[in-house]
Order: C-alpha cells, then structure tokens, then sequence
C-alpha cells in the first residue's frame, strides 16, 4: 500500500464531492510548502487544466496519482523522483478565488477520496 501524508498543514475548507470537485481544498498562506504526500515520480507540471492553475503531477506505485493544484511555484522538474515529504511548491492562489492546495488522489483514472488515504489529522 501506498503511505499518503498531508500535503500542506492547513484544514481542510471543501472535501470531496463527485462530480464537482474530485478532491479536498487545504488552507494556507501564500508561500507554504506544499509537500509529496508519497514517494514518485513527477510526471506532469503544468496550467493545463483550466480551473486549477499551476499544477504538478506524480505518479506512485500501484497506480496511485496524486495531483496538487494552484500552486506560486514550482520547486521541481518533470520526470524527477520525490521523496515522501519532499516539498515540490509553494503555496499559491493560481486560478482560485483564495490561497489554497487543491489536492486529488487518483487510483488509476478515478478519483478517490483523499480522506480515506491520509492520517487522522
């Protein structure tokens, strides 16, 4: 099993809900570290998807995504490995009405819930 932890420190301001919005909102200031909630690979950087700014992409084992959306800044490279834990952004407001990290686990092309993934906060 793939070990998920928190990505960024702040509560949570939307969970999940398919179809609108396929993963949870965390609060924060402009400029917090936004971290690898699981050790990957960094596969997509990029304002491709209208409505979620700057976003990266990485890929885990068994078939575990994890996307991390409206980023300032990005602090890694496409096709770079990450460490759990790892900070890969900083915080940002990227296509949001507000400072926060949109953040979405996928099991292959599903979205799935992150609350089931990550620790009890």
């Amino acid at each position: 099993a793939v070990d998920f932890i928190w990505p960024a420190k702040g509560k949570v301001l939307a969970g999940f809900a398919e179809p609108r919005s396929k993963g949870i909102d965390i609060d924060g200031k402009v400029g917090d570290p936004v971290v690898a909630s699981a050790a990957g690979r960094v596969t997509y950087i990029g304002t491709g998807i209208p409505g979620l700014g700057k976003l990266v992409v990485i890929k885990h084992d068994n078939g575990f995504i994890t996307v991390y959306a409206h980023n300032k800044d990005i602090v890694v490279k496409e096709q770079q490995n990450v460490a759990r834990g790892q900070k890969i952004a900083e915080l940002g407001s990227t296509d949001a009405d507000r400072p926060k990290l949109h953040f979405q686990i996928r099991k292959g092309s599903a979205a799935v819930d992150p609350m089931r993934y990550l620790p009890a906060s």
